[in-house]
This record gives structure tokens, sequence and C-alpha cells, in this order.
């Protein structure tokens, strides 16, 4: 998804706006199985659907919190947050995350942002703070809340040295 006038000189803008919600994911069982071979978290409200229908207090399996974490860049990245005069995105961390709800295997879910903050950073580089939350399809409440943060790198100009989204703004406005 490309969201309209989004650019790198422009993100500032967008403060304070939601920027949309991605596309519904299944989180089921296999998934979650795979996490924990990768992770090595096999704990049994994971991964032994039948000890955890017996057992939990959730009636079944639930996702590992940080499964459900690492649903949201990419999430994020489908929703366009790094616009197309940005040669890159990476994810520069969270300021803040809250597991709210489990996600129960077999559930959607998607992720709905909100841009809190577009930074200026040396060296054509923007640094974007986004409050991201994950839904589950038919809750209430989300499955997590989370203040993430992405670094935007700037095309290399091939006129000049690499310039910051500000001064493109200027150079834009000069040229009008």
């Amino acid at each position: 998804m490309a969201i309209p006038q989004y650019r790198m000189a422009t993100a500032a803008q967008f403060v304070g706006r939601e920027l949309g919600a991605s596309e519904w994911v299944t989180v089921d069982q296999d998934r979650i199985d795979r996490f924990a071979d990768c992770t090595g978290d096999r704990q049994w409200i994971h991964v032994d659907p039948d000890r955890a229908r017996r057992e939990s207090p959730f009636g079944g399996p639930i996702a590992h919190g940080y499964l459900t974490l690492s649903l949201v860049a990419a999430m994020v990245m489908e929703l366009g947050i790094i616009p197309p005069d940005a040669a890159t995105g990476l994810n520069y961390g969270l300021d803040k995350v809250r597991f709210i709800a489990p996600v129960r295997a077999g559930v959607r879910v998607r992720a709905r942002a909100t841009l809190l903050a577009a930074e200026p950073q040396n060296g054509a580089r923007l640094l974007l703070r986004l409050n991201c939350t994950l839904e589950i399809d038919g809750e209430a409440k989300p499955a997590l809340v989370a203040d993430l943060l992405c670094l935007l790198i700037g095309r290399p100009r091939a006129d000049s040295q690499a310039t910051s989204p500000i001064q493109e703004s200027e150079r834009a406005s000069d040229e009008a």
C-alpha cells in the first residue's frame, strides 16, 4: 500500500495521523511451532495443543508474545511506511511494548499504525516513531500496543552530498 503524498520530506505532515491497517494474518499452530523451533521457547502453552486445551486458562494454545510482536514490522511495511524516495528503512527499536491479550492459535491479527514523530537525523536520515496496535479479529482488546522506531535512509543524490529531508523540503519550496 502506498500512502498518498508521503515522502521523506513530507513525513512530518503525517504526524498524528493514522497511516492505516494491514491485511489480516492468521496465526496458526504451524506458525507458532516454527517460532518455537527458531527461538527454543517450547513452553507447553504454545506447542502442546492437547495440554493447552486441558490446562491453560485460554482454552488452547496461544502464540508467543514475541511472535506477535515480530509480525508488526512486516505489517507496518505493508502500510507503506518506507516512502518511495527512501533507499530503505531499518528497524531501530522499540520504546514501549505492552502485551494486552493472548493470541489464540488459529485467529487473525492485523496492525494499525499512527505516526507519532518524524525527526530528521544526520546524513539524509529520518527517525520515525509509530504507535502500533496489533488487533485480534473479533476481539475488543488488542494483542499488543508498541511504539516502534524506524530509521529511514534517504537515497544518495547523484549531483551532491546527501541532504536531510528538511533540506530537500526547503529546496523544493525554493524551486516552486
